[in-house]
């Protein structure tokens, strides 16, 4: 009888995967500048020692990681920063920042009350990070054209340990292969990709000696108790307002009034008498009740019948159903300032996130076009724009019987590299990370107050991806530009 391969021995005989680069140039025109880059794509075999009875018994193939680098021609290396990005998910590939607002070609994708339908298009993005660093945009395994290799398990890397530690292999390889050890280096990651950012940042120094110039933190989510509305967390209520309110200012429900007056409103609101009232529960004055449920209906647009029916407790995606109820629309999570329609208007939790199905055509049609055409990559893998396998496979078992966390991370990371700065972006109408939440987090890092100007914070008039905005993504791209300037001068 014949013997079957399983494991190891089938990885020892099949053909091993190897890189499959591609290697293009193209050029640019910014303010009468040209900028002459070299563009690549392809992926990257990632691989792990196997060790037997002691003794190194070889290196197999563990994943191919596609990512796609821009390098501009004829710059010292030395001088030259390199900025590595990512999006979140998890699950989600790099597409998003990529064609979005850091590379040198973007996706039209229109706006809320103007979105582009298809056919959709690219065109040149005079604004990109490109003029001030090379790039490299990472989608993690499961993501983009990035597997696991034949015989290993994609569940093994759909968690944030293994996340962590695979896409910081391929930063310590594409810096080594590349001589670019002594390049100002920055990590720039967006949502999920935030927190991938700060776990990076903490084991690129201790497992690699890799020290940072700097982090952009995009839409960030460091502490994952500032957004859970768990039965007995009270944190994410008050967390929410602002950006509960700034969304009913964008649909007309705060009159004449000026966004910063009612984000400022909103936020004493939320700092002070908002968790007093929710912490006191039944032992609340009717007349300290009434007070709360107006003043929260009044800054959420919501009716005060509402407010009082969910104990003074708005969940967002409920609020995102409610808010519009009476015009027959919903608004978006992603960004509020999108509105959609449901075929049940009396349903609790709305059927799908307007803001995301607005965007997403036009950003899937535009990375398949432009990895196969313009960039002269052939895969017959499907680009995994949003992979929801990898969604559901994702493992914290890191943080068992506690919530998901990394500001110990990163202040872990500041602390033993007080060079490294922080460049924080948040959208006011951004309803998954809400910008609020991300200054709680901030305020209570664990580090020096002479650390505290290490950190800037930016926000935008949109949303989750607030470079769908023009006027956000124009001036986004100047702050990250400035940041990355600054942060990479000795």
């Amino acid at each position: 009888m014949g013997s079957q391969d399983t494991g190891d021995d089938a990885a020892r005989t099949s053909p091993e995967p190897a890189d499959d680069l591609v290697t293009t140039s193209h050029s640019l025109t910014i303010r009468r500048r040209k900028l002459n880059y070299t563009a690549t794509t392809g992926r990257v075999v990632l691989r792990r020692e196997v060790v037997t009875d002691g003794k190194v018994d070889g290196h197999l193939p563990k994943a191919e990681v596609f990512l796609t680098a821009y390098t501009l021609d004829g710059a010292d290396p030395a001088q030259r920063p390199v900025t590595f990005a990512f999006n979140g998910g998890p699950g989600s590939a790099s597409v998003w920042l990529h064609l979005g607002v850091l590379g040198p070609r973007r996706v039209v994708s229109g706006d809320a009350g103007a979105p582009v339908g298809p056919p959709y298009s690219l065109v040149d993005n005079p604004e990109t990070l490109l003029a001030h660093s090379d790039l490299v945009f990472i989608d993690p395994v499961g993501t983009g054209l990035s597997r696991a290799a034949k015989g290993e398990k994609s569940a093994d890397f759909h968690g944030f340990k293994p996340d962590v530690e695979s896409v910081a292999e391929v930063i310590r390889l594409w810096t080594t292969r590349n001589g670019r050890w002594l390049s100002p280096k920055f990590l720039a990651g967006e949502s999920y990709g935030t927190t991938r950012a700060a776990g990076l940042a903490e084991h690129l120094q201790n497992r690699h000696g890799m020290y940072l110039n700097g982090l952009v933190l995009i839409s960030a989510v460091l502490d994952f108790g500032t957004l859970l509305f768990n039965e007995g967390n009270d944190l994410a209520y008050p967390l929410y307002l602002p950006s509960y309110a700034a969304i009913a200012h964008y649909h007309g429900l705060h009159g004449d009034r000026e966004l910063s007056e009612v984000l400022a409103e909103a936020e004493d609101f939320a700092s002070r008498d908002y968790p007093w009232a929710l912490a006191r529960g039944a032992r609340l004055t009717a007349e300290e009740r009434a007070e709360a449920v107006t003043r929260l209906a009044r800054l959420t647009g919501l009716s005060e019948d509402y407010v009082d029916r969910v104990d003074l407790r708005v969940e967002h995606i409920r609020f995102f159903t409610e808010l519009l109820r009476h015009r027959k629309l919903t608004v978006g999570r992603l960004d509020g300032r999108f509105t959609g329609w449901e075929a049940d208007y009396g349903r609790e939790h709305m059927g799908g996130d307007p803001a995301h199905a607005a965007i997403q055509g036009a950003y899937t049609a535009g990375i398949n076009h432009y990895l196969q055409v313009e960039l002269g990559y052939p895969n017959d893998l499907p680009y995994e724009v949003l992979s929801n396998e990898v969604f559901r496979q994702w493992s914290y078992k890191e943080f068992e019987n506690a919530h998901v966390t990394v500001a110990d991370k990163l202040a872990a990371a500041m602390r033993a590299n007080p060079s490294l700065k922080v460049h924080v972006a948040s959208g006011y109408h951004d309803g998954a990370t809400p910008y609020y939440a991300t200054e709680h987090t901030l305020a209570a890092l664990s580090i020096p107050d002479e650390l505290r100007d290490n950190i800037e914070v930016r926000h935008y008039e949109a949303g989750h991806m607030m470079y769908v905005h023009d006027e956000s993504r124009a001036q986004q791209s100047k702050d990250i530009a400035e940041f990355v300037t600054r942060a990479s001068n000795r």
